[in-house]
Formats: C-alpha cells, structure tokens, sequence
C-alpha cells in the first residue's frame, strides 16, 4: 500500500526521535470533542506501546459521550500538572496555536516538542510541526503515520482514531472526506476499530437536558444577509434552566448549517462573565470560516471555526454579520468572474 502521509515522514521521524526515552505529555485543548480526545487516546497508547511513560493533559475533563475511549488512560487535568514538576517532552494535539489548551497548559509547556494538527491555521509553534490543513481530522494524521510506519495500533486506539475521523467529518458528509479519510477508517476496522461502538456512544446517548439546550437554540434561530446566514444564541442561564454544560452545545450548530438556501451556520453562547463563544460553519470551503473566525482573534478550519470574546465587545454581532456578509458578497463575485 501507497504511503497516506509521505510529506510528513521527515518530520514524524524527527518528532520520534526527540521523543526517545522521555516521558511524554499528550496535550488536547480545552473543550476536547472527538478529534481530540480520539487521538489523545491513540498517540498515548502508541507511544506507551513503543515503551514510554505517557500521560494525557487537558485543561477541562473528557466529555462524558467520549468516556468509553479513555479506559485504562491517564488523563490529567491542568492543575494536576502544574504540581507535578517532572520534566515531561509535550505534544499538542489537534490544537492550532499554542493557547489552545488554556493558558496553564500553555504556560507549563512553554515549548512544545511536537505539534499535531489538521487546522488551516495553525501557525506552527512547536518546535516539530507535523501539520497537515487538507486532512479531515488530526486522528486520520496519527493514523495514517501510524500504518506509514508501522507502529503497533490496538483496538482501542482504533476506536479513538475512528471516532476523531468520524465526528470532524460530520460521519463522513464534510467535503474533507477523501479517499485516503476512507482508506485509513478502513484500515482502523481492521485493527479493531468499532463503527456500531462508536456510532451508539456518540450519537445515541442524548440526555433530556440536551434536548431541551437543541429547543432553545432552535427558538432563537434568526436568517441575516438575505436567509444566507442562520444565527442562533444560547443565552446566559441556559445551562443552568436545562441542567446541561458547555459540552452539550456539540453539534447544534449543524442545525442552523442544514437549512435548505442557508450557506452558514452561527451558534453564540452568553456567559455570565460577559464572555461570549461563537461556532461558525459553512456548507463550502469558499466561505472562509476561518479568516472570519479570525478577525476575532479566533481560527478553525475553512467550513468550521470558532472564537471566543472575553468580553461580550460593542457591536460584536454587527459586526459578525457584516463580515459574513462582504464574505458571501466575495464569494459570490469569485463565482460570477470564473
């Protein structure tokens, strides 16, 4: 078989190679979905398995819908680590710029060994830098170097890799999915990745207060820039009135992206802090997620991004709109012009 992540050999290779005999934190950024977690999961097991001493850090816990994949791991959380003053080489996962993780892992970790990642903006900070913006999930990268080299993937790494393809491709549907996504999913099953697994963890096991947060966004959908856009907000108490976290919030910007005639999506969480969250996702890579994300300090992918306010700033809705609107009015003259 053809290697999947030629370009990346020299790299992993040295990434390996600083790695030799250290202990090794595996660090995920805060708020870990599927991505996240999954190739936490898998880079700890492969590694523990090529004989290292490895932990996983993150500064908020592992979501309960993703729990099943950390069984037997050592996940640690940031306070834990700042008390423990071993020296550990870090690896950032799926993370695009170092502050990613929070500012306590990031100032425990200063200098990062490795960096892993699939996000169009990812800037590079670490001092190895395997990074690949045209994967679907930084788990088909890990993957797919993993079988490149070798290197031992049991079952329950498969099942990580697995679910962090499966969720950052939407099940497949993004238009990330490429053959080599599909290979690599294929090659996971064989080495003990679970689809129905998987699937039921993920996507089967709602909570009535879940679907009571979905009711609420779905009442306060609104279309902007002529029924292109649909923004939703989470006002600030919902959690509380629908007993549900921050983690319940996976997937409900989908809905306001499914629309028939609405090419971005929009969810805007309220803190009581006056801090404010914003999840972007487009139905085509042309809308630039991204660059939008960040105008306001934030980043992502070209059909999925966030930010975060720590303030909720003056005309910031305003504002959001009217970048989404010069951004559809760009793309939409890119198209007239081709």
């Amino acid at each position: 078989m053809s290697k999947f992540f030629p370009h990346l050999a020299g790299d992993f290779t040295r990434l390996l190679d600083r790695l030799r005999g250290r202990r090794v934190a595996v660090v995920g950024h805060a708020r870990p979905d599927g991505d996240c977690i999954g190739s936490q999961v898998a880079l700890a097991r492969i590694l523990a398995a090529a004989g290292h001493d490895v932990c996983c850090v993150n500064a908020d816990p592992v979501p309960r819908r993703l729990d099943f994949l950390v069984n037997g791991m050592k996940f640690r959380g940031a306070d834990d680590l700042l008390r423990d003053s071993a020296d550990y080489a870090a690896v950032f996962v799926d993370s695009a710029d170092q502050a990613r993780p929070g500012e306590r892992l990031r100032g425990r970790f200063p200098a990062p060994v490795g960096n892993i990642d699939h996000h169009l903006s990812n800037v590079g900070y670490a001092e190895i830098n395997v990074v690949d913006n045209g994967a679907a999930a930084t788990a088909e990268i890990i993957g797919g170097l993993a079988l490149d080299f070798g290197l031992e993937i049991d079952a329950q790494a498969a099942n990580g890799l697995y679910a962090g393809v499966l969720t950052d491709t939407g099940q497949f549907r993004f238009a990330s999915t490429a053959r080599r996504t599909l290979l690599i999913a294929a090659e996971l099953l064989t080495r003990g990745a679970c689809p129905p697994q998987v699937g039921y963890e993920l996507y089967e096991r709602e909570s009535m207060g879940k679907l009571a947060l979905l009711q609420h966004y779905l009442a306060s959908l609104q279309l902007v820039c002529g029924g292109r856009v649909c923004v939703g907000r989470l006002a600030n108490g919902v959690f509380a009135a629908t007993g549900t976290t921050a983690e319940d919030t996976e997937g409900l910007v989908d809905y306001a992206r499914s629309i028939d005639g609405v090419d971005i999506g929009v969810l805007i969480e309220e803190r009581a802090d006056g801090t404010v969250k914003a999840s972007l996702r487009a139905k085509e890579a042309a809308y630039r997620m991204d660059l939008i994300a960040a105008q306001f300090n934030g980043g992502g992918h070209a059909c999925a991004a966030g930010l975060n306010l720590k303030r909720d700033t003056e005309r910031f809705y305003e504002r959001l709109v009217e970048a989404l609107a010069k951004q559809i009015a760009s793309v939409d003259a890119g198209k007239a012009g081709a």
